[in-house]
């Protein structure tokens, strides 16, 4: 198989499940005005990474065949890339992402993923490290899609719904940080793997 879908969506979990700027606001938005009045911005932010996997899958597809040195340099740069956001992650803390002043909407939900760097560099280590050079684009690219849209449909309502009483529980205690470092070393431990055992998986 020229998708590694197991690995891809254990990976894909680690990254939508930790927080980063999306998870942060869903957080903040769930917080302060409650799970039902955030919904259509929950929306706008599953469907908004589609925004950017499509153009992006078939883009690295055929950079892949042409130029695969360029491939495998991507690989490496997101993999990097999504360790440093890891080590952001440890270091933050969930209060920081409560200062939200009105409820933002759908429209607001899709400009998050085009301009949420993290967004980014998972959708890029997503194509670099789970597909096999070769694999023709709409294959892969519907892969990858299918993947993150099925996380984000869990993940991201959860993290809404359960942002007040998270904040509540963990926010300026000590279990945060210990939450915070269990998430982070779960993100690099997925790249790690894929690097250096996951691809034959």
């Amino acid at each position: 198989m020229s998708i590694a879908l197991g690995s891809l969506l254990i990976f894909g979990a680690s990254q939508v499940g930790t927080p980063g700027p999306a998870n942060m606001a869903l957080l903040a938005t769930g917080a302060r005005f409650g799970f039902k009045a955030a919904l259509p911005f929950v929306a706008g932010v599953i469907l908004s990474k589609q925004l950017v996997i499509w153009p992006v899958g078939f883009g690295l597809m055929e950079l892949a065949e042409q130029a695969p040195g360029v491939f495998t340099a991507l690989k490496w740069v997101s993999a990097t890339y999504i360790c440093w956001l890891a080590w952001k992650v440890a270091n933050m803390r969930l209060d920081a992402g409560r200062a939200v002043e009105k409820a933002p909407g759908f429209r607001a939900g899709l400009l998050v993923h085009p301009l949420n760097p993290k967004a980014w560099a998972m959708i890029v280590a997503g194509f670099t490290n789970f597909v096999s050079p070769g694999t023709p684009a709409l294959q892969a690219t519907f892969a990858v899609a299918m993947s993150f849209l099925a996380l984000q449909a869990v993940l991201h309502p959860i993290w809404s719904y359960s942002g007040d009483r998270i904040a509540q529980t963990v926010a300026g205690k000590p279990a945060e940080k210990y939450l915070m470092w269990a998430l982070a070393t779960l993100t690099v431990a997925s790249v790690l793997f894929v690097l250096f055992g996951g691809e034959s998986i």
